[in-house]
């Protein structure tokens, strides 16, 4: 590993807690995987070092969900097929006390990517559903910002032969520890300031969109004709936002997007997805989707195409879409020529989409709304919210005005217009 390779590990710890979740003193901290199956021992050096700076920032307690994704694979190769809609109660409740006091949340996403491949695709399908379920009081206070909270990623060794199969296991995670540096600013001088910089141009590019109000965006490229409508009162987001407790955070570290909800009940065409999809240790490529009246009617993959159509119809708002996003091509993490299979850094190198669940703070008053009132304006409910890429050096978007006028947004995968 580099001479320096603790040093920038401890910057990068210290930027997830500072600028991150932006933890202020008396908060407590709970440190957590996206998956259930809890943080892998392995990356105890960048909890500890998580830790040290949260309580140097005036944490007022530091708590880890650890656990062992192996132990998945052995409950797949040996527990009765009728269990698997069983979940424990505690991997809900012990994230949702913290979420529910408005206490800060970071999650640490470096999943195996092909950790569940080979499994049988039912079992898979029937073990996602049911996590989905159980962990939606959880998820629906991130989509609310009841808390501050924010996603990082770490090297393994799983993940880092995918990305590098050509170097050997210790190269191969010395290398993406230095790539994830690269793209998370770690590497320069001072990643803060650097952040603080990335922020307001981000910022400076939401504000044009949202004052803006189009109607619609349209999509242009190989393999991809959509337009998607937006709600009247639609707010564009990037990097910070703020929490109903009064903390502003960044929720993505790496984060490129600029990003709003859809109308669920707008999105007609064909689009065609520009990097595979990592769904739970699950690779989903080569994904097309047809949408009419807003709903998903077609859905197709060259692998995994199974996985796809059950997402899909996890629920009535699994098949529409809860989020447009544009990034442009020369993103760092685009210009990186890599493909993570890890959604936090492929969404933040191509423009994406989600099916499920929208984001009520991107609408004008939504975290006020009730469910119910949020669907009627447009905005979409489902128990998941799963991004995939669409973007390329190829892709155009119009934003379309109120009177039926094309305003160029994207241009062969750069912004069109100036700020």
């Amino acid at each position: 590993m580099d001479k320096n390779f603790d040093s920038n590990l401890q910057k990068y710890a210290e930027l997830a807690v500072r600028v991150g979740v932006n933890l202020r003193a008396g908060q407590r901290l709970i440190v957590r995987a996206p998956a259930p199956y809890g943080l892998d021992f392995e990356l105890a050096p960048l909890v500890r070092h998580i830790a040290t700076a949260a309580y140097k920032a005036g944490a007022r307690f530091v708590d880890v969900i650890w656990g062992d994704e192996q132990m998945e694979l052995i409950r797949f190769a040996n527990a009765p097929r009728d269990s698997f809609t069983e979940f424990p109660k505690w991997k809900l409740t012990s994230v949702l006390e913290y979420a529910e006091r408005g206490d800060a949340v970071i999650t640490i996403s470096a999943t195996n990517p092909d950790l569940l491949e080979g499994q049988d695709s039912e079992l898979v399908n029937i073990f996602q559903s049911t996590t989905s379920k159980e962990m939606y009081p959880y998820l629906l206070h991130g989509t609310s910002n009841t808390m501050n909270w924010c996603v990082i990623s770490a090297a393994r060794p799983a993940w880092a032969r995918k990305m590098f199969p050509k170097l050997d296991e210790d190269k191969a995670v010395a290398e993406l520890w230095k790539v994830i540096f690269q793209m998370c600013r770690v590497d320069q001088d001072n990643p803060v300031t650097a952040w603080d910089a990335h922020i307001k141009n981000l910022h400076i590019r939401s504000t044009y969109l949202s004052r803006k109000q189009y109607t619609a965006l349209k999509y242009s490229a190989p393999g991809t004709d959509l337009t998607v409508g937006l709600p009247k009162g639609h707010v564009w987001n990037s990097a910070r936002e703020m929490a109903k407790n009064g903390i502003e955070f960044v929720a993505n570290i790496p984060t490129e997007e600029t990003f709003t909800l859809p109308d669920r009940n707008h999105a007609d065409g064909v689009v065609t997805s520009t990097k595979s999809l990592n769904l739970g240790g699950t690779l989903i490529e080569g994904i097309v989707v047809r949408f009419a009246n807003g709903r998903a009617v077609e859905a197709h993959a060259s692998k995994n195409e199974s996985a796809l159509q059950k997402l899909i119809a996890t629920d009535e708002g699994a098949s529409r879409l809860g989020e447009v996003a544009i990034v442009p091509h020369s993103s760092p993490i685009s210009k990186s020529g890599l493909m993570f299979h890890n959604t936090l850094f492929d969404e933040n190198a191509a423009c994406h989409i989600a099916l499920g669940r929208a984001y009520k703070f991107s609408y004008v008053g939504g975290l006020e709304l009730t469910d119910e009132e949020f669907l009627a304006r447009g905005g979409n409910s489902s128990m998941i919210h799963v991004d995939f890429m669409i973007g390329s050096d190829k892709m155009d978007i119009d934003g379309i005005t109120d009177d039926g006028r094309a305003e160029p947004i994207l241009r062969n995968g750069e912004w069109a217009f100036n700020v």
